[in-house]
């Protein structure tokens, strides 16, 4: 009986090269949308970037909300061993401008980030993160499409919803 071994590894530079294309949707998003400002998004994707590259971010859910109710909605879920993956471009991320629209952007965690790891960050996030008590499981939008942000075997996966 034979054993197989597979080692999937990943460098701080694969993880920014996603990021990057996290950012590039971000940026779109809000500029198409008028949701937010350039200033917010380089906040946020610095704060994605930092738990990423530390083993902490698990995903990030973002949101067109427009007086109250979800319009459209990505989902990033990280995956470490995303090696045999084909990388898509950033793209189709054009989401409708809506007056009094906003973006909403909840991060989830790895089970490290406890205690020890938010103290270790304590200062170095730009956003006062807090705990989100909102659904984020866009019951009232339609699934489809998405893109697989991929480098070594560091990767994104996008999920798209809409109305």
């Amino acid at each position: 009986m034979a054993t197989v071994t597979v080692t999937e590894s990943y460098t701080t530079t694969d993880v920014q090269n996603v990021v990057r294309r996290f950012q590039a949707d971000l940026r779109m998003f809000a500029d198409s949308s008028g949701a937010m400002s350039q200033d917010k998004v380089g906040d946020y994707v610095h704060d994605v970037e930092l738990l990423a590259r530390k083993g902490y971010l698990k995903s990030v859910d973002v949101t067109l909300l427009h007086l109250g109710a979800e319009e459209k909605a990505a989902r990033y879920t990280v995956d470490t061993a995303s090696g045999g993956i084909v990388s898509d471009r950033p793209g189709d991320a054009r989401w409708p401008h809506l007056p009094s629209a906003r973006l909403r952007v909840v991060v989830s965690y790895t089970s490290a980030y406890d205690a020890t790891a938010r103290q270790g960050l304590a200062g170095r996030l730009r956003i006062q993160w807090t705990r989100n008590l909102e659904d984020t499981s866009h019951a009232a939008l339609g699934g489809g499409g998405g893109r697989n942000y991929v480098s070594g075997a560091y990767g994104l996966k996008r999920e798209d919803w809409s109305k």
